[in-house]
């Protein structure tokens, strides 16, 4: 009876060691949770970066090291309350691998300790303001778009030495719109620059006549600006409504002369010039790559958001190639995250170890009439920035 029981105890045994060995294996798809806003004043940021991301995930099939990748989609509604409690729920019923998107500055903030306790990484892809990767930051946060002052720093030692040592400032009233003043300023002032005013206008604003009378009174030579959605093709329609293009010159951030926006206005913002990571023209092969496939697909050119996008997915696959689809490993996929490379549409994609936040080549864009409409072109690079950290 002992003899007869060998064969059997074998079979069971190299049974179980399979079975075991099969359960640490990656299996089913990996579930990427992406909170933006599809409602309200930014719903076109987020439907870009959703085009985006989508678009890049359609380029490799949708698989990585053998798995599919779903993505859960939820509103953020350009609310830092409805950002956390829709975090929560991916988390705890959907069981999400990894969390994607996040436009606003306040929602990143919010959700920055929650996906820390969670132990679920999170890929920002647009949030700007300068904490979440400083006094606040933590290992599970990486930004794919980088930080206000990245963008804001050179820009105003740019302005400063190149347009006007006389200017206006105007600012979406929230933490990042505060941050991208502050940054533009200290640069601005610290080159010679004069400051004439500053403003700070609530989201969603359905008037800025009021804001461009004390810009008419003020009589600055330029306005740095920072608002973003439709509350930047308001105020930029105003502005020229206004006639204020005739006296005064515009030196804005990029989201405000995005190329989804440009055409909601008119001809009166030919000449304004914007500081952005990534312009249409650069002519790496990525960024054929990516112009030709949303250009295929949506017959329409792409925006910085779309941009946004693309590298975000990208940022998530990557780091599963290395872990060959495993997300078990906190330690490893967190690794992983942190040593992503590759060329992006705007140049070499990384992260700085030290923040976790992307290193950008900034450059300054000027509006120009183009075949299809207005575009930005490349007036100059101002180089390679990481935030400081600090």
């Amino acid at each position: 009876m002992k003899q007869a029981l060998k064969p059997l105890t074998l079979l069971f045994l190299l049974l179980a060691g399979s079975a075991s060995a099969q359960s640490g294996a990656p299996s089913g798809p990996v579930k990427v949770g992406v909170i933006m806003p599809f409602s309200g004043v930014y719903a076109q940021i987020g439907e870009e970066g959703w085009k985006g991301m989508t678009l890049y995930l359609d380029s490799i099939g949708n698989r990585v090291a053998g798995r599919t990748i779903q993505l859960l989609r939820e509103d953020e509604e350009a609310d830092a309350g409805v950002a956390l409690r829709k975090a929560n729920k991916l988390i705890s019923l959907d069981r999400v691998e990894l969390l994607a998107g996040v436009v606003l500055t306040p929602s990143a903030y919010a959700l920055a300790p929650v996906v820390e306790k969670a132990r679920v990484p999170l890929v920002v892809f647009n949030a700007l303001g300068n904490d979440l990767t400083r006094s606040r930051k933590n290992p599970y946060v990486f930004r794919a778009s980088g930080s206000g002052w990245q963008f804001s720093h050179p820009f105003g030692k740019y302005v400063a030495q190149k347009v006007s040592k006389n200017v206006f400032l105007l600012a979406a009233d929230y933490a990042f719109g505060r941050d991208s003043v502050a940054d533009f300023k200290a640069a601005y002032t610290g080159a010679g620059g004069k400051v004439v005013g500053e403003v700070y206008t609530p989201l969603g604003s359905p008037d800025f006549s009021p804001y461009l009378a004390r810009i008419a009174a003020a009589r600055p030579e330029a306005v740095y600006a920072f608002l973003s959605g439709s509350d930047a093709v308001l105020f930029m329609k105003q502005f020229v409504q206004f006639g204020l293009q005739k006296s005064v010159k515009l030196a804005v951030s990029g989201e405000m002369v995005d190329e989804k926006l440009l055409n909601s206005v008119d001809q009166g913002v030919v000449g304004t010039i914007s500081v952005s990571a990534w312009v249409q023209d650069l002519t790496n092969e990525q960024n054929r790559l990516f112009m030709g496939a949303y250009q295929k697909k949506y017959n329409e050119v792409p925006g910085v958001f779309a941009l946004r996008g693309w590298d975000t997915a990208r940022v998530i696959v990557e780091a599963l190639r290395k872990t060959k689809g495993r997300t078990d490993n906190k330690a490893a996929l967190l690794a992983a995250l942190r040593t992503v490379h590759f060329p992006s549409p705007h140049g070499t994609f990384r992260f700085d170890p030290g923040t976790q936040n992307v290193v950008h080549n900034i450059y300054v864009r000027q509006v120009v009439n183009g075949p299809r409409g207005l575009v930005n072109k490349t007036v100059v690079s101002l180089g390679s920035f990481a935030d400081p950290g600090k």
